[in-house]
């Protein structure tokens, strides 16, 4: 009976060692950190924005389009309420996910339209705001790249056995990924067209 309750103790104790709950909130804490890795870059970015609307507002006839879009897209991306819950929500993290790629798609049509206009591409101010952009940018792939790698690890864990029966007895399933909405366009040759200079 002795030996018996020593085999069972045993068992139990490689079983539970075994099991990878400490793994899994391990794994989850890190995609957590990650996820708010990449909200603090898409803060710093939307704080930016209105520095960068008001020095390009300066110049008195820039195209108010350009603005109003690069303002609504800012809008739409910070009136989603970006939790740490949002990962694992993955209809709520692709309309997050849009809304930045909008965003971003406006701060790259304002950069472009603003080689048109020499006094701003001359303002040291817009420069220095340009130059911080650009390393937000840097930043913010950086950070869901750290991410992408995070879910990555989370995700294999949780498929993986033993480790799986423990991830669904406590309710631990896959986390969404980053999507590339236009997947289908971006896997298309770009074409360039340098038109001819008059």
């Amino acid at each position: 009976m002795r030996a018996l309750k020593a085999f069972l103790a045993m068992t139990l104790v490689m079983v539970l060692s075994g099991c990878g709950y400490n793994e899994i909130q391990s794994k989850d804490e890190a995609v957590k950190a990650a996820w708010s890795e990449v909200l603090s870059q898409y803060q710093r970015r939307a704080d930016l924005i209105p520095n960068i609307v008001n020095t390009v507002k300066g110049e008195a006839n820039f195209e108010q389009e350009t603005l109003t879009r690069v303002i609504e897209a800012r809008a739409k991306a910070t009136s989603i309420q970006a939790t740490p819950e949002l990962v694992n929500d993955p209809a709520a993290l692709q309309r997050f996910s849009q809304a930045q790629g909008e965003l971003s798609s406006a701060l790259s049509r304002l950069l472009v339209t603003v080689e048109n206009y020499p006094n701003l591409k001359a303002n040291a101010g817009f420069q220095e705001l340009r130059a911080q952009l650009e390393g937000t940018e840097n930043r913010i792939g950086i950070a869901r790249n750290r991410y992408i790698k995070s879910v990555q690890e989370y995700n294999v864990l949780v498929r993986q056995f033993p480790v799986n029966l423990t991830a669904m007895v406590f309710g631990y399933k896959d986390k969404a990924q980053f999507a590339v909405e236009n997947e289908a366009e971006i896997k298309k040759a770009p074409t360039v067209d340098f038109g001819t200079k008059k």
